[in-house]
């Protein structure tokens, strides 16, 4: 009952703050001083705060089996399980990313006259290139570089959109997802 005195008591102070003053008075001539108030930049501001959030309830019982937050009870159990989703995803993601930096692709110009080779996370290998290759010349030789690296690198991605796919379905993410970020 206490509490809901206090409570009665704050909401009349809200409703009714000016309740001393005389109705020919002027608001501005004289102040009312609440109990705790300080002055800020904007004027003054009560920190008399009654019963907000199921304060009143003092053998700390919980009734309907809620904790101490009450209707943000399970707040801390979805937090620690989204940490632990993230740790999951952060493991797998690592993984993943080892495994693309040992795959190898191989990308060809026409003819297989030059070849290059790209780690899956399309770092630059190695370059082969054929005796033919060094005879048509610097700019023809040049093309058939740019070509070999320009097929390397697609199938690199392919494959790294690939096991990324792999990973968000492993994770039960929906399939069509990873389409959606491109």
């Amino acid at each position: 009952m206490a509490s809901m005195a206090a409570t009665t008591n704050f909401t009349k102070s809200m409703l009714f703050p000016f309740s001393h003053v005389s109705g020919n008075a002027s608001l501005n001539s004289q102040r009312r001083t609440w109990p705790k108030q300080y002055k800020s930049k904007n004027g003054y501001r009560s920190l008399r705060v009654n019963g907000l959030f199921g304060g009143g309830n003092k053998d700390n019982n919980s009734e309907d089996g809620q904790s101490k937050a009450g209707i943000f009870g399970n707040m801390q159990n979805m937090y620690e399980t989204v940490k632990k989703a993230q740790m999951v995803v952060q493991v797998e993601a690592v993984r993943v990313q080892k495994e693309l930096a040992a795959a190898e692709f191989d990308g060809y110009c026409a003819g297989e006259l030059v070849k290059v080779t790209l780690s899956g996370n399309q770092q630059p290998i190695r370059t082969d290139i054929t005796e033919a290759a060094m005879e048509l010349g610097s700019e023809k030789l040049s093309q058939l570089v740019t070509e070999a690296y320009k097929d390397a690198h697609a199938k690199s991605v392919v494959a790294m959109k690939e096991r990324m796919s792999d990973l968000a379905q492993s994770l039960g993410m929906p399939p069509g997802l990873s389409e959606g970020m491109k």
